[in-house]
Parts: C-alpha cells; sequence; structure tokens
C-alpha cells in the first residue's frame, strides 16, 4: 500500500531530523525504502547512505523507479544534478533517518506481527532455530519467520543473510513481507545492529538475552566491552516483554536495562530461583535429555543436536514460547525437529574410530562452552582443533582461543578465517604467541588443506588404538572467504571434512 511522502516527513520531523524537501513532495507516494541502487523496487523511497556513496547510484536508482530519495544536506547539490525532478528528503544525518523512513516506507510492519528479537554473545543462531521450530511445530516455514546471521525466511522467499541484522530498509521489507503473510517473526539482533540504530523504532514483543562474554572488542567494532555491553541492552529499549539468563555476574547491569519492561522472565540451567529450569540433564553424541521446569509444567526434553551448551539456549527457546502461549508438547517437537546449519555438524568414518564436529564456535567463551561439553561426550579420544581467528577485528579472540583449545586438544592445527586485508600471517603469529608452552600445534595456512592434516592425524591416532574427535571451528556453514580482494567463494566445512573422512575410508577398504 502506497505511503504519503508527507508522512515520511512527519516522521522525520518528529524525530528533528529533517532538514529541507525538493520537488513535489506534496503528491509523491512511496512503497517501501532501499539503500542499494541494485535492489531497488519502483516506488522505493531511495537512501543515499554511506562513505563511499557516488551519484551514479542515485541516477540507477532513478532508473529503476525511485520514487524520491533522502540525503545529507552537504550532498543535495550534487545529487539533484544526478536525479533532476525527483522528490528530496533532505536531513541532518542520513544514518540516524534511515530507520525512521524505512519503518514509515513499508508500512510500520512491526505493528503488524509479532516479533521476539534476541541478541546475545553466543547462542543466537541456535536458539532462533529452536524457537521457529517450536512455532512451525517442527512443519520449517509454516508460521515463523526467520531473520539471522545464516539464513532469511519472510514468507515471500529465503535465502542466505549477508548480515546478521541487516540494514533497516531491508529488515522493514522482510518485516513487512512477514506481516503480509501471517508469520511470527524471530530475528537475530547483533551489537553492531543495536548500537547502529538498524532496529530503531522496532517494539519486540518480546526480547531475549541469551547471555554476554567478551566479543567483537577492536577499532572498527566495539571500542570497549562497556560499549559493547551497552549496544547489546539497547534490545530492551520499549520491549513488551524480556527473557534474560539469570547470569548472577550481569545481574545489577542487567536489571538497569530492564526497568522499563513490564515483564520478565528468567531462565537458567539448575537454578531453581529461574522461572525455566533444566535438570537430569543426559549428553549424549547424537543429542541431549532434560528435563525443563517451567511455573506451569515440566516435563523431560530431547535435542537432536549434541552439545551441553544447547541446554542452554533449550531453556531460553523454552522460556520465550511459554510466553507465547505455547504448550509443551509443541514445544518437544519443535526441539527434536531442530537442526541448524554449521552449528554441533557431526561428520563420522564408517567404524566411528574417527569423527569430526564442525561448529561456528569463534571466541573465547563458545571455545570454553564447545570443548567442555565434546568431552564429556567424546571421553578419552585424541583431539584435533582446527581453527583461525579474523583480521581487523575480533581481535581479542587471538589470545582468548588457543589457550582454551590447547587445553582441551592434543593438537591444534591453526589456519585461515576470513583474514581480509590483515597478513594471515600476522594473525596466525598472534594466536602463537597466545599458545600455552609445551602445547602441540601446527600452521597450516589454507583452510582445506589444514582440514585434511586434521583428520591425517586423527587416522594416526585410530590407528593406534585411541580414536579421535576433530574439530573444525570458527565458519560454520559459510560458503565465503574474507581476503585482502573481499570475499571470495569457498567451499563448506562439513563437505572438506566429509570428503576427507570418505576418501581415509576408502584407503583403509571400508
Amino acid at each position: 500500500m502506497p505511503i504519503t511522502l508527507t508522512s515520511i516527513c512527519a516522521a522525520l520531523r518528529q524525530r528533528d531530523l529533517l532538514v529541507a524537501t525538493t520537488g513535489d513532495v506534496e503528491s509523491c507516494q512511496a512503497t517501501g525504502a532501499a539503500h542499494d541502487s541494485r535492489a531497488v523496487l519502483p516506488g522505493n523511497v531511495f537512501i543515499c547512505k554511506g562513505e563511499r556513496f557516488r551519484p551514479a547510484f542515485l541516477a540507477k536508482a532513478a532508473e529503476m523507479g525511485a520514487s524520491a530519495y533522502v540525503c545529507e544536506a552537504g550532498a543535495a547539490p550534487e545529487l539533484a544534478q544526478a536525479a533532476p525532478g525527483l522528490p528530496a528528503l533532505v536531513v541532518s544525518d542520513v544514518r540516524d533517518a534511515m530507520p525512521v523512513v524505512a519503518r514509515e516506507a513499508w508500512g510500520r510492519p512491526d505493528e503488524r506481527l509479532k516479533i521476539v528479537g534476541l541478541t546475545g554473545s553466543k547462542g543466537k543462531t541456535t536458539t532462533t532455530y529452536m524457537l521457529r521450530s517450536i512455532i512451525d511445530g517442527g512443519v520449517p516455514g509454516s508460521k515463523a519467520g526467520l531473520l539471522g546471521s545464516v539464513e532469511y525466511y519472510d514468507g515471500e522467499g529465503s535465502g542466505p543473510s549477508p548480515n546478521t541484522t541487516p540494514e533497516a530498509p531491508e529488515l522493514f521489507r522482510r518485516l513487512s513481507n512477514a506481516a503480509d503473510h501471517g508469520l511470527t517473526m524471530v530475528m537475530e539482533v547483533s551489537s553492531q545492529g543495536l548500537k547502529y540504530g538498524r532496529v530503531e523504532g522496532i517494539r519486540f514483543d518480546i526480547a531475549g538475552l541469551t547471555n554476554i562474554g567478551r566479543d567483537h572488542i577492536s577499532p572498527v567494532e566495539h571500542p570497549t566491552f562497556e560499549d559493547y555491553v551497552a549496544s547489546k541492552m539497547r534490545i530492551f529499549d520499549g520491549a513488551g516483554e524480556a527473557v534474560v539468563l539469570r547470569d548472577l555476574r550481569r545481574m545489577e547491569q542487567v536489571a538497569r536495562a530492564l526497568e522499563p519492561v513490564s515483564q520478565v522472565s528468567y531462565f537458567a540451567p539448575a537454578d531453581r530461583e529461574a522461572d525455566v529450569w533444566g535438570s537430569d540433564v543426559v549428553p549424549g553424541a547424537s543429542g541431549t535429555r532434560f528435563v525443563a521446569h517451567t511455573p506451569a509444567w515440566e516435563q523431560e526434553m530431547a535435542l537432536s543436536i549434541p552439545g551441553l551448551f544447547n541446554v542452554d539456549n533449550a531453556l531460553c527457546a523454552i522460556a520465550i514460547a511459554t510466553r507465547l502461549g505455547i504448550g509443551p508438547d509443541q514445544i518437544r517437537a519443535g526441539l527434536l525437529a531442530t537442526s541448524v546449519p554449521g552449528r554441533m555438524e557431526r561428520v563420522s568414518s564408517v567404524t566411528g574410530d574417527v569423527v569430526a564436529i564442525v561448529d561456528f564456535a569463534h571466541n573465547g567463551q563458545s571455545f570454553k562452552k564447545f570443548f567442555e561439553s565434546v568431552s564429556q561426550e567424546y571421553p578419552g579420544r585424541f583431539i584435533v582443533s582446527v581453527f583461525g581467528c579474523t583480521g581487523v577485528k575480533g581481535i581479542e579472540r587471538r589470545t582468548q582461543m588457543p589457550p582454551v583449545a590447547c587445553a582441551y586438544s592434543d593438537l591444534c592445527i591453526y589456519t585461515e578465517d576470513d583474514p581480509g586485508t590483515e597478513p594471515l600471517e600476522q594473525i596466525v603469529a598472534g594466536m602463537v604467541a597466545a599458545t600455552p608452552e609445551g602445547a602441540r600445534y601446527e600452521v597450516v595456512p589454507d583452510r582445506v588443506e589444514a582440514i585434511g592434516r586434521a583428520v591425517e592425524a586423527a587416522g594416526e591416532s585410530a590407528a593406534a588404538g585411541r580414536p579421535a574427535l576433530v574439530c573444525v571451528l570458527g565458519k560454520g556453514e559459510e560458503a565465503r572467504m574474507l581476503r585482502p580482494e573481499g570475499p571470495v567463494p569457498c567451499e563448506e566445512d562439513k563437505a572438506i571434512v566429509a570428503r576427507a573422512l570418505t576418501e581415509r575410508d576408502r584407503a583403509l577398504g571400508r
């Protein structure tokens, strides 16, 4: 349904963002918004954003059918020449204006559907998949939309996600599609998405916090841990309800952020003081069983994905599901049907003497949870771990991850993981410097070769009588590698390790 440009102007004025207008604003109508000229649909308001923005992008947007554009005052004269006659909304800050324009142009879709937003240092992706499966009753794509780091589904379509939390024009387009299809939207909300206002204006029906740990601290992300935490806390601004991990180390800080929220539920593993808690956890290589306790019921649950830490994620999903009015039988069916690409995916040799786990764990906190879990689920195995650290950002990971991995692994293999524009040698040098004295490690820069070497070392141990576990960490389901020239396609870790195990089985005549 077309929106008048005057209503968008009114929303901008309310936020004191509108500086001036040019062209026929009064009669202009808009249908949606876009900030990428390649994604403009007829009727979209085009937002001229970014340090690398060029007038040619606006000219292209006009050719694609943009009805108007938004820009800052300094760029207005030059842009007027690129799209003569096209109405313009001149604003004081285009980033601050972007979510306001996008929300109005897409018809305030957040008012037409139920939205659950999840943030946290780890567990966001798995918890959103669990909740989606619960809402769907084990039938994907029927009732729940999904926005996250792996993929999106909005009722209109699905596909891979370039960003965990998309920029506002794309985000509100997805929400509009979900509203049109009668979905409940379940979405991950990153610290960057919160810090830079991508979700500004959205009132989450339920805002969830899985946990808080140190991550994304760098000059290009969050300059300090305090900035990171403060960004996370913004998810509760205007939230209807909240579901939060009962973490006594963070309770005072979290409690301050929760003051405006009318209804708060807490979850925690083995904590009877929480509203939702778990007991009788039984781990296994193919999944985990536990008893979930809520104010209204208690029931045994089963997870088809391994990892003891996934009990925490399941408890968060259960707490949210109960707030949505979903009963224990549907919750149990949804949890059992949950699968998550690139998270705790298991690949095995024919005889099981070598097992590989592919997981997205990529910081100190997630490494600790991961290795604590697999050491219990695969006791006594020779453990080979393959991982790298990202370039430019997440710099603390280089000192956090090697000590944890080496404490549990018989061999660590350091390799590439989105080095970007930073020399891989520099990244690995930081990892080597953080490696405990006496720990066994190797450096194999090429990730495919590194995984192959890990399977080789695991096979040597298995042949000597000690079964092995290969842990391939950091990339998960990702199929691109960030290198100096930009993102380039790469094979998924699961496919690489499966091929290496198959080749070993064939060589052994299995």
